[in-house]
């Protein structure tokens, strides 16, 4: 099979690709690499501002796979509505699990075990002592259990819980316990500790944590968001924060990136990391593996992993 193939990260450098498909690098620059209609697999630029990465789509006439290399789609989908049907959207599962889940471990030890406050005492050589929460003995509930919300229950693990509680679309059972769905949130958030959010932003999910959701959160709870910033209603979290009541870790936040001036790098208890949940050093072997396997896939017409969905119509 004869087939265009662009990719943003330079083919030579990923070993083992398919031989016989025309390969094109491209992450984002104004100009393309050849001619958009001729491509036939299209893999998105990652971390890159979401217009960057659906602009080629109207021109790509024979494109039948898209294949992002984060794990939510949500940029990219509005893009869709360019193409004809049948075309496949496939995310990045497998990639970021590791990345993220640490990222949240790390977000949720250095907001309970108050790193932050360290590091500002050190610039200032001050020795600030005293007691503070540990995650030993705490209850956790993880929203969003997916793959990634799995690898964060994994990390977990070693810390001596109490309780680990998970919600997700649809209850299910897995090895570690029930899943619970998104209608059991109000009865499970009053007995959270910290509150993980590890959902992809949905229209189900958009506000997800509004002011009601945040209201039924206890007193001294920390929020922590890997997932995207609109997950979270801004507003609602700042009158929270900055009263006091609950804390904030936030790798993700709504706007983002956030401008300088804007109250939530200042609000008490609140600790944001710029979107650093994915761009880590194990990100290229990992989307280097999914994207080998995936080709193989695709010029052997076999099924291919983590579709999202499929096009029905050109105006979807």
């Amino acid at each position: 099979m004869t087939a265009d193939i662009w990719l943003p990260i330079p083919p030579d450098e990923i070993e083992g690709l398919p031989e016989g498909p025309e390969y094109h690098f491209w992450e984002g620059a104004q100009e393309y690499p050849a001619d958009p209609a001729d491509c036939a697999f299209y893999v998105v630029p990652y971390m890159k501002p979401g217009d960057v990465g659906v602009r080629p789509l109207p021109l790509m006439s024979s494109v039948e796979v898209v294949q992002t290399l984060s794990a939510g789609v949500d940029h990219v989908q509005p893009g869709l509505r360019h193409v004809g049907p049948g075309v496949r959207l496939c995310n990045a599962r497998g990639v970021h699990e590791a990345s993220t889940a640490e990222l949240a471990l790390a977000l949720i030890l250095a907001s309970l075990r108050g790193l932050p406050d360290f590091v500002r005492a050190q610039d200032k050589g001050e020795w600030l002592g005293g007691f503070r929460p540990a995650l030993a003995d705490r209850n956790v509930l993880i929203v969003g259990y997916g793959a990634i919300g799995a690898a964060i229950e994994d990390r977990l693990v070693p810390f001596e819980l109490a309780r680990v509680a998970r919600v997700a679309r649809s209850a299910r059972t897995t090895a570690r316990g029930p899943v619970h769905p998104f209608a059991e949130l109000p009865a499970l958030l009053p007995e959270a500790d910290v509150v993980v959010l590890s959902t992809p932003l949905t229209e189900a999910t958009r506000h997800l944590v509004d002011a009601g959701f945040l209201a039924r959160m206890k007193d001294g709870a920390l929020l922590v968001n890997v997932a995207r910033g609109p997950v979270v209603d801004t507003s609602a979290l700042l009158t929270e924060v900055e009263s006091g009541r609950i804390t904030a870790a936030l790798d993700v936040t709504d706007p983002e990136p956030l401008p300088s001036e804007h109250p939530l790098w200042r609000a008490p208890g609140v600790l944001i990391s710029p979107h650093v949940g994915g761009p880590t050093s194990a990100f290229r072997p990992r989307a280097e593996r999914l994207l080998v396997d995936q080709l193989n896939r695709f010029l052997n017409r076999e099924e291919l992993r983590n579709v999202i969905l499929v096009t029905e119509a050109a105006d979807l």
